[in-house]
């Protein structure tokens, strides 16, 4: 095996494990793969934030919307590993509610970066966007609420 084979097998499993747990509102999973360590960073479909002490609210805030994962799957699109740094970039599949709705169907576009600490891969950037043309990912972030919808919606048309 190689040296990107080795990372994928050591995190991809873990990585699935804590984001179907986050998709059925728990948030624990997704924090302990992250680093508390900076620099620690998310970009996130809906919410961008810049180290642990914001990271770690804004996971439990978007778990606290989610429930009833159906499915979950990660599509890795490519991956690699060099020394303690990692990434796999890939489309995450997702069934789940978002407040009390039904749960939906939709695919978000996903770059995780890794570092190695102490021997353990620890997530250090996700950058998460829908994929273009999937409205259905667009109608599931609407649902976190209208604030966060209108601010997602103004820092997308600024790209």
């Amino acid at each position: 095996m190689t040296e990107v084979d080795d990372f994928v097998d050591a995190v991809l499993p873990a990585l699935h494990g804590a984001d179907t747990a986050f998709h059925n509102g728990n948030a624990g999973p997704r924090m302990t793969m992250w680093s508390r360590n900076d620099p620690v960073t998310l970009f996130g479909a809906l919410l961008t934030k810049n180290g642990w002490d914001e990271i770690a609210p804004a996971f439990d805030f978007l778990a606290s919307r989610f429930s009833n994962c159906e499915s979950f799957e990660y599509e890795v699109v490519a991956a690699g590993a060099s020394g303690d740094l990692g990434y796999i970039a890939g489309i995450e599949h997702t069934t789940a509610s978002v407040g009390s709705a039904s749960p939906q169907a939709y695919a978000l576009r996903v770059t995780t970066i890794f570092r190695r600490e102490h021997g353990e891969w620890k997530v250090v950037h996700r950058h998460g966007d829908p994929v273009p043309g999937n409205a259905a990912a667009d109608d599931q972030l609407a649902r976190f609420g209208e604030q966060e919808a209108s601010r997602l919606y103004a820092r997308r048309a600024t790209f």
